[in-house]
């Protein structure tokens, strides 16, 4: 669980260079991450989509591509990250907190968040906050970081606590954070631990694709 303070103020520095640095730091691995995204979203064809979290609109721009006759709201709690997303061809885009959304209950067919549900204060709260909006039937949809499994475990670990902010900050000169981002990925549940925490929010079939070896995960539930 994260401080909502310290987050929105971190992400606000990082803003200008967030694009290129995660791009560089995954040597562009997360491009083909949100491709995957959007091959099981648009099987889903939904009418209308909530992007959350949606930091500078890398999921939303993918999101737009391959449904694109649904309505695709980009929604974050940091207006520096959504004035990027918007100069970068996001067409709907809303300042909105993810705890305490203004969106009507069942208002949306599908809600993806990629690599924010990690950065929020409350995951429980946050993860049936989403489910009011949901539509029953419709989709969640959860990208983030987790932790991989056998050899991989330790030159993982290693990277992204050690090099990975030295990286970030030369190239953001704010590698306070990343470091945080770094040691919020360790703190945060994965695998099986999300299935079940996703389920105990009254969520159906919960379930759990590995991206890179385990380095990424997408989970997805019905509402």
């Amino acid at each position: 669980m994260q401080d909502p303070n310290f987050v929105k103020n971190a992400f606000s520095k990082i803003a200008d260079r967030y694009v290129v640095t995660n791009h560089v730091l995954s040597m562009g691995t997360d491009i083909l991450w949100r491709k995957r995204v959007g091959q099981i979203v648009m099987e889903w064809a939904p009418n209308r989509i909530l992007d959350i979290a949606t930091g500078t609109g890398d999921l939303a721009i993918e999101l737009q591509k391959v449904c694109d006759e649904a309505e695709v709201i980009a929604s974050d709690f940091c207006p520096e990250m959504l004035a990027h997303a918007s100069r970068r061809g996001v067409k709907l885009t809303q300042v909105v907190d993810a705890m305490n959304m203004p969106f009507a209950d069942d208002s949306c067919d599908v809600l993806t968040v990629a690599f924010g549900l990690r950065n929020m204060a409350d995951y429980p709260k946050a993860l049936t906050e989403m489910r009011r909006v949901i539509r029953p039937g419709g989709h969640l949809l959860v990208l983030d970081f987790s932790s991989p499994e056998g050899l991989l475990r330790k030159p993982y670990g290693f990277y992204l606590n050690k090099i990975l902010p030295k990286i970030a900050g030369k190239l953001t000169s704010e590698e306070e954070a990343y470091a945080y981002l770094a040691g919020s990925i360790g703190d945060f549940p994965s695998g099986d631990a999300m299935c079940d925490l996703i389920a105990n929010q009254g969520y159906k079939e919960p379930r759990c694709e590995p991206l890179s070896g385990g380095i990424a995960s997408i989970y997805t539930a019905e509402a």
